[in-house]
């Protein structure tokens, strides 16, 4: 047996996950050929959570996801390593987990070496094939043959002239390759025909930028964040204290990073706002409706896994100040732990003025500085690179910022032509139009659990009688009380936020407390047809809220297997059931994101875009709940 952690959402140890790998083997279920999709802690469930006290032993579960390369299947073993034993065996009959690294890899090594793919390339004059960048994708579901019984992905390839050249700058448009994950073989290779290769490499290295570019600057002076007495937060496991907050870090493969039981100290009450946070999934829809790009719509949350995808950060470039770094445990396609170091990075910023007033009657001056906590993660998917913040403030105010960057995934054209669904962003080179559309999973328990969700947004009342100037304007409150009624769309027009409430818990004024979901940046929602592939396979990206009751297996916004899926899992089929949602345990999933028309100037690496939302409180406190930050300036400047 295996010594039972503090807490049931400690972070999964290599131990757990070695040990977790050997019962699954030992199970006379399993066979040799099973590859592990993923080992990952099973989070108890929230009534359990509940009823836990310091000191209580804990049962620590993992979930391994299995997958026989020979079969249309995905294989589900729940494991105590605490009492040493399987516990459930689920054969989720015609499911497809995220892609394998192991057979991508395959597919990589396969394509390279199939004639056809060998001839296409000659074709274009390119004959050192060991250049040759292949991308294996993942391949949708279009109801083509390829697709009927197996895991397939779709390989595009690029030419790099050297090992570290921009790999995405010289797209050899027009080849195709469709590999059987499975089986590990090449399908088909097929050719649309000869476009001209685009005749700049893209480097964005320091040693070796563009013509025009450059030198390096030299006026840029040192910037230094310097804490003397060590940074305002305490860290014991993956338990965090800064101010009033407490969380506790968690880490998935498929979402990266989780927040847990979020709750702010409010004198000598610890009350909860965020029972769970994280990103259930994201999906990047391409616009191009040709037959190269057409079907490029990747999840990067299921078929890939942010979680498994995290960089590992480093100080003074991902991370700047005080930092203290939290390292996470992954595991191989073959049950072996690793470890991802410096996976979450958490440091405080200042942040500018908090509050201010000048009082000229009484001339009194104060100032107070705010600072936030930041707790952060960066994935590399391929191309694009995505940076996941979560900021918590002085004020009980808490944000979610995604920092997009990395290369855009570009297409060769032919000279003369101009791309009706592309940019053009270098010569004989552009980027298709696409989205990235995030999906935020908000487990609120304001206050506690049992929570109702309003709609607020401005009214104009009409000039009349109680409007004589025509000025006049009111919130408009709508009570969410079902899931149908809770598939909603941001409108800035109106100002339209979203209020979370416990009906039992007032404020001083008799109110009932709240947190707001305000829509702070970006809000698009799919652009694609809901009867296409991708509209019925990203359902979730169809409205910016849903609401659901709290339901311990509704994790992932598009169901636990989009990989190739026809489509309808996930929140369109949860929520056709019309739940009630009044003065119960609700979660909130948001849709944000970016419709990206690629510029000039996200080539050849793009400067970061920023999405994301804000968690403010709504008479969650009786007054602003930071009256007592004490003024910054040590001599008294800020406090006149």
């Amino acid at each position: 047996m295996t010594t039972s952690p503090g807490h049931p959402l400690d972070l999964v140890t290599a131990d757990e996950i070695r040990r977790a790998a050997e019962l699954v083997r030992a199970d006379p279920r399993f066979e040799p050929d099973l590859v592990f999709v993923h080992l990952r802690l099973r989070e108890p469930a929230k009534d359990a959570l509940a009823a836990f006290t310091p000191g209580d032993p804990v049962d620590r579960e993992v979930e391994a996801l299995l997958c026989p390369p020979g079969r249309l299947e995905a294989i589900e073993a729940v494991v105590s390593v605490t009492a040493a034993e399987v516990r459930s065996w689920t054969v989720h009959a015609g499911m497809r987990p995220a892609l394998l690294f192991g057979e991508t890899l395959n597919a990589i090594l396969a394509v390279k070496e199939h004639p056809d793919w060998q001839a296409a390339l000659r074709t274009r004059g390119i004959e050192d094939f060991d250049l040759v960048q292949i991308d294996p994708w993942p391949a949708g579901s279009f109801g083509i043959g390829h697709e009927d019984g197996r895991r397939i992905s779709r390989c595009i390839s690029y030419l790099r002239e050297s090992k570290t050249d921009n790999g995405y700058a010289r797209p050899i448009e027009g080849v195709i390759a469709f590999f059987d994950q499975g089986a590990g073989k090449v399908l088909e290779v097929v050719d649309l025909g000869v476009v001209p290769l685009p005749p700049e490499r893209g480097s964005y290295l320091p040693d070796d930028l563009p013509p025009g570019v450059g030198p390096l600057r030299t006026d840029l002076k040192p910037l230094e964040v310097v804490q003397p007495e060590g940074p305002s937060f305490t860290v014991d496991g993956n338990r965090v204290e800064w101010q009033r907050w407490s969380f506790r870090v968690g880490f998935d493969p498929y979402e990266g990073l989780v927040l847990h039981t979020v709750a702010y100290r409010d004198g000598d009450r610890l009350r909860p706002v965020l029972h769970r946070a994280s990103i259930s999934e994201m999906v990047v829809p391409y616009g191009d409706p040709g037959e190269m790009h057409g079907w490029k719509n990747a999840f990067d949350a299921g078929e890939w896994g942010l979680g498994r995808m995290a960089n590992s950060l480093k100080l003074g470039c991902d991370c700047l100040g005080t930092i203290h770094y939290f390292d996470v445990e992954l595991a191989t396609e073959q049950g072996q732990p690793y470890t991802v170091e410096h996976a979450i990075c958490m440091h405080e910023e200042d942040y500018g003025i908090l509050w201010k007033h000048h009082d000229m009657h009484g001339d009194t001056n104060e100032v107070r500085r705010s600072r936030r906590l930041v707790v952060s993660f960066i994935a590399t998917v391929g191309n694009y690179e995505y940076g996941f913040y979560w900021y918590l403030y002085l004020d009980g105010n808490i944000q979610l910022e995604v920092k997009l960057t990395g290369i855009v995934s570009p297409m060769a054209f032919e000279p003369g032509d101009e791309p009706a669904f592309a940019n053009v962003i270098a010569p004989g080179l552009a980027a298709p139009h696409h989205q990235h559309l995030f999906s935020a999973r908000l487990d609120l328990d304001v206050d506690g659990p049992a929570n109702t969700v309003y709609e607020v947004e401005a009214e104009s009342l009409p000039t009349g009688p109680q409007n004589p100037w025509g000025n006049a304007f009111r919130p408009k409150q709508t009570r969410l009380d079902s899931e149908l009624a809770a598939r909603r769309d941001a409108c800035a027009a109106t100002s339209r936020v979203w209020k979370v409430v416990n009906e039992s818990s007032r404020n001083r004024l008799g109110q009932p407390v709240g947190y707001k979901l305000v829509p702070t940046m970006s809000t698009p929602t799919m652009l694609a047809s809901p009867d296409s592939s991708i509209g019925r396979r990203a359902g979730f990206a169809r409205h910016n809220l849903w609401v659901t009751p709290y339901v311990p297996g509704e994790r992932r916004a598009a169901g636990d297997y989009p990989n190739q899926h026809e489509g309808g899992d996930g929140l369109p089929r949860w929520t056709a059931g019309d739940r009630s949602l009044t003065d119960t345990d609700v979660v909130l999933w948001y849709t944000f994101g970016v419709t990206h028309f690629v510029r000039p100037e996200d080539w050849p690496v793009m400067p970061v875009e920023y999405t994301g939302f804000l968690l403010s409180p709504f008479g969650f406190f009786d007054r602003n709940p930071a009256l007592d930050v004490p003024p910054s300036a040590g001599d008294g400047s800020c406090h006149v």
